[in-house]
């Protein structure tokens, strides 16, 4: 039997990594000064993560909505999340607003997709390509 990969599972866990990365890391890296290591605030690897997490939620949603729900509550929700993600690297002083926000719309994203291929009963249209 073929197994199927759940790209939605996959952007949840990459949604919540990204949370954990940004709640715990400036907290378990802070000493790593005391060793002349900064990597706090690096500018480049919170854009690769957001572009990450992008692409990830980018396909799965795709998917879902061309191949089962074609609903695209799921894509703007997700839209608006990744902004927030993009608007927090460029104003650092709302960063503590924006992120959770900005996860949580994600993960609901992830969620509801999930949730809408999970509950269409392969009522396929004419547009559907599976």
């Amino acid at each position: 039997m073929k197994e199927r990969f759940n790209w939605d599972a996959l952007g949840i866990a990459a949604s919540l990594a990204c949370a954990i990365h940004c709640a715990v890391l400036p907290l378990v890296l802070s000493s790593l000064p005391i060793f002349g290591i900064n990597i706090i605030d690096n500018t480049a690897f919170e854009y690769f993560m957001i572009l990450l997490a992008f692409a990830v939620g980018y396909y799965s949603l795709r998917h879902g909505y061309r191949k089962h729900h074609h609903r695209i509550a799921p894509i703007f929700v997700f839209t608006i999340g990744i902004l927030l993600l993009i608007a927090k690297q460029i104003w650092h002083n709302y960063q503590l607003i924006l992120l959770p926000v900005a996860v949580g719309l994600i993960i609901i994203a992830h969620f509801s997709n999930y949730k809408y291929c999970r509950g269409h009963h392969h009522a396929h249209a004419d547009d559907c390509d599976h």
